[in-house]
């Protein structure tokens, strides 16, 4: 009968163990203020409390996900909410391509997949002031905006080519405990579009040689961080159904507060 009960808690234990490592790490992100890259008026955004992704979204849990939800399998997708890329590094609906890797980012991800992706995981996608906010934060500090080996280390990894192979965890862990947030990809944020551009990305200019359009410049509140700007500047030229090689994404949530 003991060897019956150990063998029924070692299961049990077993398969918390397994749904633990089935979803992704997340850490606790203390809410504050900071000035953004296009602040208005040089105005401080609060940013509440918040859980973010350790690592972002890799090709292993996207594959997972699209096998559980058939509508986003390349063959399948709906063009409205994926242009013709999208996923297009995959061999087929469930197969990687060659030289891509399970731990590897997922790129050549939509808007709304990616959307989509985070509230089948009972999260979202962080806002630009919430990945700002984390992603300003070198290892020992919160905001290291004003060094030059920060944005120097950011700017070097502009011109690295196909770093989107690399695996997750391959760049330094932040203050935060964040890994990634430069140095893999770029990633979407819920609204993306909402600093450079008016009106909604799809009735703008569609060309990708406008993705590196920076028209607002004249905005920034630290114009020598030409690492931030080109982020922005690259936000603010998408639309929601683009896809692109070395843009990936990872999930946040919000803490519930306790009524007290």
């Amino acid at each position: 009968m003991k060897a019956i009960l150990r063998l029924t808690i070692l299961l049990i234990t077993i398969t918390i163990t397994v749904n633990v490592n089935c979803q992704s790490k997340m850490v606790s992100i203390k809410g504050g203020k900071y000035i953004p890259l296009y602040g208005r008026d040089s105005m401080k955004v609060s940013i509440s409390d918040f859980l973010m992704d350790v690592y972002p979204v890799t090709n292993e849990e996207y594959l997972k996900f699209v096998k559980e939800n058939s509508t986003w399998k390349k063959s399948k997708v709906i063009r409205l909410f994926a242009d013709e890329r999208y996923l297009s590094s995959w061999k087929n609906d469930t197969e990687l391509g060659e030289n891509q890797q399970l731990k590897s980012p997922v790129t050549d991800i939509s808007w709304f997949a990616a959307n989509e992706y985070c509230e089948s995981q009972g999260k979202r996608l962080p806002t630009i002031d919430e990945w700002e906010y984390v992603a300003m934060a070198n290892e020992k500090m919160p905001d290291a905006r004003k060094l030059k080996n920060y944005n120097e280390y950011i700017l070097s990894w502009y011109e690295k080519p196909k770093s989107f192979n690399q695996t997750i965890g391959s760049t330094f862990k932040n203050y935060w405990r964040v890994y990634d947030l430069h140095g893999l990809v770029w990633e979407w944020t819920s609204d993306f579009n909402s600093v450079l551009i008016s009106g909604e990305s799809r009735n703008d200019v569609d060309k990708d040689s406008n993705l590196f359009c920076g028209s607002a410049a004249i905005n920034a509140t630290d114009l020598m961080n030409y690492a931030a700007f080109m982020r922005y500047a690259i936000r603010g030229s998408l639309k929601a159904k683009y896809t692109m090689k070395n843009l990936g994404f990872r999930c946040v949530k919000d803490i519930k507060k306790s009524i007290q």
